[in-house]
């Protein structure tokens, strides 16, 4: 669902650019005019090395977050209010985990294997999106990760439906258009308690809106200027649209949504400019998203102890598995 991998995973070490052969030449011209085409690239395309490797980067980030964000919503299957909620809640997460294996996929067709995608999660290596390690207190806090979270995802995820990696951008349009049920479900959610509920259910979803706008907008990655992969990733149509831009985009449309639901965002610098056009927003505190992408947020250890446990206890399946699909390709025995 979210994509900070280029903005988060630091910056590229400079090295000496290798001499090339003029083949390699020609092939490197003929790939950049098909991205100035606005072509797309498929698996077996010549690419660059560093469009390959920024490629399995984003889209292992991604479905990394996808199965990682199963986590903070599944515990609250059990505890969902109604059956109508329960059933909602259950399907999303569902999804999530069908998300997680459309991009493992995707990113499989640039050569690395799902084994590796996923050792590189558990030791650290990779990261996920930062608002995943934040605590869902509440029944209200799933309401608002539809809401907000979901919403900048949706804001990402839309223009990768035209990344330049064809494999990653069929991926992406289902899984925008299962976002765009998950925001609705989390906002008619909020709407139902805002506007029927008790006066401690509509303070309860206040604390939440106001425990995770921040960390929604810091969603987007890091300002432009403090963002050394966003140039590259644009240059080659694998990103679309800036990260400031992306982030003015998600306020705009999400200050008139809070009107409707009856919230305030918890920014008193908050307001529209006229001249600009837009929604003036104010400071970010950059300083705790570096901290919880860096490994040290609320629920860091929690998430990856839970995914590393996961795949331990989950040992035996696979075992049973490849034991299975090794037997069917042996050749049959002669019956005696």
């Amino acid at each position: 669902m979210y994509t900070q991998a280029m903005d988060t995973m630091g910056r590229e070490e400079g090295s000496p650019k290798a001499v090339r052969s003029a083949e390699e030449a020609q092939l490197e011209a003929r790939f950049d005019a098909r991205i100035d085409d606005g072509g797309f690239i498929e698996a077996k395309d010549w690419m660059p090395a560093h469009y390959r490797k920024t490629l399995v980067r984003q889209i292992s980030q991604h479905a990394h977050s996808e199965i990682v964000g199963m986590l903070p919503e599944g515990n609250w299957i059990t505890r969902a209010p109604t059956l109508k909620r329960k059933a909602i809640l259950m399907a999303k997460v569902q999804d999530e985990g069908g998300h997680g294996l459309y991009l493992y996929a995707a990113a499989e067709t640039l050569g690395t294997s799902r084994d590796q995608l996923l050792d590189a999660l558990h030791t650290g290596k990779a990261k996920y999106s930062s608002i995943f390690n934040y605590p869902t207190l509440t029944w209200a806090d799933i309401g608002v990760i539809g809401w907000l979270v979901d919403g900048a995802a949706i804001m990402n995820q839309v223009p990768i439906c035209r990344c330049s990696y064809a494999p990653y951008a069929r991926a992406m349009v289902r899984i925008c258009r299962e976002e765009s049920f998950h925001q609705r479900q989390g906002y008619d959610s909020l709407l139902v308690m805002m506007q029927n509920g008790t006066d401690a259910q509509k303070a309860m979803v206040q604390d939440a809106v106001n425990r995770w706008w921040w960390p929604s907008i810091m969603m987007f990655g890091p300002p432009d200027d403090q963002s050394p992969n966003s140039a590259q990733s644009m240059r080659w149509g694998i990103k679309r649209i800036s990260n400031d831009d992306l982030r003015q985009k998600f306020i705009d449309a999400t200050v008139p949504q809070a009107e409707v639901l009856g919230v305030t965002l918890p920014d008193p610098d908050l307001q529209w400019n006229a001249e600009r056009g837009h929604h003036d927003h104010g400071p970010i505190d950059w300083a705790e998203f570096w901290r919880v992408v860096g490994g040290d947020g609320p629920c860091n250890r929690e998430r990856l102890g839970a995914r590393v446990k996961a795949w331990d206890d989950g040992a035996w399946v696979r075992e049973a598995a490849l034991a299975h699909a090794r037997k069917q390709t042996q050749p049959l025995k002669a019956s005696a």
